[in-house]
């Protein structure tokens, strides 16, 4: 048996191996030839990464890779494949001098840049000791919240919060305009009756839905105590539609939520959360200012006590303005992943060759 030195502890060894694990995923995505198993090995990088992130306590984010890096982007870019060739032209070597050495640059310089970070958890670097330290001491006098993360990006930096949620919206405006709001993603003929040897299939996909649709609710309430948000929450949500989508047909959904109601529940977040703002400027406060969302008069009709903080009864503007921000960023992100899901699935071979036809 080998002793490992007593400096390499457990995380470190399980990062070393995440990253081995995902330069060789890379190395056999860049190899391949193959656009379906290309998809699967960026579905398994996905997974590796959310692993990873998990290990370096980043659980908000490893939610986000894991639905959408190996769940919803998996299920759309097998959709476009089935649209295309399955496999792409082999480039002669000369092609791929240029990117090679533009990435091995690249590449060398954020090397070259990591190695001036400090320490990973070093309390004596500027973000510990002094933004990171500000905010620690202030958010629960201040905020409230006992998740910080949730303080910091909901309350404190709630602006810069919503230009996110507006860059996602825009996103998928972006590719239902590229991919068509009409016939491309309206709801398709009638498909065949699935058989009998399916019900396995759709009685698990029943049992699933609901839990899964129960647990992205929990993610969003749960992210004032721990990791979660409006962001994790809404591509979960978004995936259990999909997954209805892909076991009981894409018509069948459609009519049950339509593209033009998933387009307006997406606009409807970016409003709900801007309209919150707004309330705060009513109210005498700045943009998104949580302390003035209700009014002064109603504020000081309410008792402290009902948040269990006596002394600090503007807690409570605090906490309905973060959860009804979150509730925005659901619906926007949500009913996106949807959009572009749609927009995806509602384009046929056939429509395709009309639509060049024309």
């Amino acid at each position: 048996m080998i002793a490992l030195p007593s400096s390499l502890n457990a995380n470190l060894v399980i990062g070393i191996a995440l990253l081995v694990m995902l330069l060789v995923v890379a190395g056999a995505i860049v190899r391949t030839r193959s656009l379906l198993a290309a998809i699967i090995l960026f579905s398994i990088y996905s997974l590796v990464s959310a692993v990873w992130l998990v290990v370096m306590d980043a659980a908000d984010v490893a939610f986000t890779e894991a639905v959408i890096g190996a769940g919803v982007s998996t299920i759309v870019l097998l959709g476009a494949i089935l649209l295309t060739r399955g496999e792409v032209e082999k480039p002669g070597w000369r092609a791929l001098v240029a990117p090679a050495l533009v990435c091995a640059g690249v590449g060398g310089l954020l090397i070259y840049a990591a190695a001036g970070l400090p320490a990973l958890g070093d309390p004596a670097s500027p973000a510990n000791a002094h933004v990171g330290r500000a905010y620690l001491e202030a958010a629960p006098k201040e905020i409230g919240a006992p998740n910080i993360v949730t303080a910091v990006l909901a309350s404190y930096r709630g602006f810069d919060t919503l230009g996110e949620t507006a860059v996602i919206f825009a996103a998928g405006i972006g590719v239902a305009l590229m991919l068509g709001f009409g016939p491309h993603a309206s709801p398709l003929p009638p498909a065949a009756t699935i058989g009998d040897h399916h019900v396995v299939l759709r009685v698990s996909a029943k049992f699933l839905i609901p839990l899964i649709a129960l647990f992205a609710l929990y993610v969003q309430f749960h992210g004032d105590l721990g990791a979660g948000g409006g962001f994790q929450a809404g591509v979960i949500m978004a995936a259990a539609i999909i997954l209805h989508a892909l076991v009981f047909g894409l018509r069948d959904t459609m009519m049950a939520v339509p593209p033009r109601l998933v387009r307006s529940i997406a606009a409807l977040g970016v409003l709900l959360y801007a309209g919150v703002g707004v309330a705060c400027m009513l109210n005498g406060g700045a943009f998104l200012d949580y302390d003035y969302l209700f009014p002064p008069a109603f504020e000081k009709q309410v008792p402290g006590w009902l948040l269990g903080d006596p002394e600090h009864a503007h807690h409570w503007g605090q906490h309905f303005g973060i959860l009804l921000i979150e509730l925005g960023v659901l619906l926007t992100v949500a009913a996106t992943m949807l959009t572009i899901f749609y927009g995806f699935a509602g384009r046929t071979v056939e429509a395709i060759r009309q639509e060049r036809g024309a």
